[in-house]
């Protein structure tokens, strides 16, 4: 039961993970940038369903959709203010604001809310937990509902992608951005909306992994933010289901990690494992090989 049960933890942590990993991947896949700053995108959902239910006495999902709005407002933002002027630039000028932007990010955080930890109020407080095996074996509705949100996320995000105007205009910015701009395309709204969409996610994955580890500090979305592009390069970055199946396939490493090595040497055995798996296909599981024009 105990194996059965670290499984399940495992693939609640690594289903937030692909959340994350899925707007780290968007962005990379649509613009080709390297948006580090998502991780603090997290933290700032988190703490504004924080304020929404802890301090304005609002519903819990009431206080995930305003997250959500909000973040989905600030990815634009940020692409607007800090990465617009950039396209076209070297990636190691974008590289740089966006650390920029994610300190400006936790300050803001830590000026307005301090460094002192915050208990967040999970979505499922006072929802029984699930008991099979005559008892044995416990599942938390957050588990629950984490592995579920995570499924319908990819089915949506995947039949967006596929069968919508708006994201077969993404993918034709993804496959050539000057060839698409002349067939029409908007290429600033397709960008601006795959920010918006990856934003969203994030404020899902920070109220979800508060919901689950319900301590919240301006530094909260760092580590997984890393772990997340993590998963994203597991996966190969650029591909949804990639992103998917790098971001569980983590959680499941770390979570078994931490039950059977150490939990001290986990998060040095999820990058390890990154290592082994990039030297054996540099380009992910799910990655594809890209050939530059010269």
């Amino acid at each position: 039961m105990n194996l059965l049960s670290n499984l399940i933890s495992g693939l609640s942590l690594g289903s937030v993970y692909a959340i994350i990993a899925l707007g780290y991947t968007m962005v990379y896949g649509i613009s080709k940038m390297l948006n580090f700053a998502h991780g603090d995108v997290i933290m700032i959902g988190g703490y504004i369903s924080f304020v929404m239910t802890v301090y304005l006495g609002m519903n819990g999902w009431v206080g995930l959709l305003i997250a959500i709005v909000t973040c989905t407002c600030l990815g634009v933002l940020i692409e607007r203010l800090a990465y617009r002027p950039l396209r076209g630039t070297g990636s190691l000028a974008v590289l740089i604001t966006a650390i920029g932007v994610s300190y400006f990010l936790q300050n803001v955080a830590l000026l307005i809310w301090g460094a002192n930890p915050k208990m967040f109020t999970s979505l499922f407080d006072g929802v029984k937990a699930l008991r099979l095996a005559g008892g044995k074996l416990v599942v938390s509705p957050e588990s629950l509902f984490t592995i579920a949100a995570n499924i319908i996320v990819m089915i949506v995000l995947t039949l967006f992608v596929n069968k919508t105007k708006a994201g077969k205009a993404m993918r034709a910015v993804s496959e050539d951005n000057g060839a698409a701009q002349l067939m029409g395309i908007n290429v600033n709204q397709s960008i601006s909306l795959t920010f918006a969409i990856g934003s969203g996610l994030a404020a899902v994955a920070g109220v979800l992994m508060c919901s689950a580890y319900p301590v919240l500090t301006p530094t909260t979305g760092s580590m997984p933010g890393i772990k997340a592009f993590t998963a994203a390069v597991f996966g190969g970055i650029g591909s949804i289901p990639g992103a998917m199946i790098g971001g569980l396939i983590l959680g499941i490493i770390e979570i078994f990690a931490r039950a059977y090595v150490s939990t001290e040497l986990a998060d040095a055995i999820v990058f390890a494992c990154l290592i082994i798996v990039l030297l054996v296909k540099p380009t992910g599981l799910l990655g594809k090989k890209v050939s530059e024009k010269v």
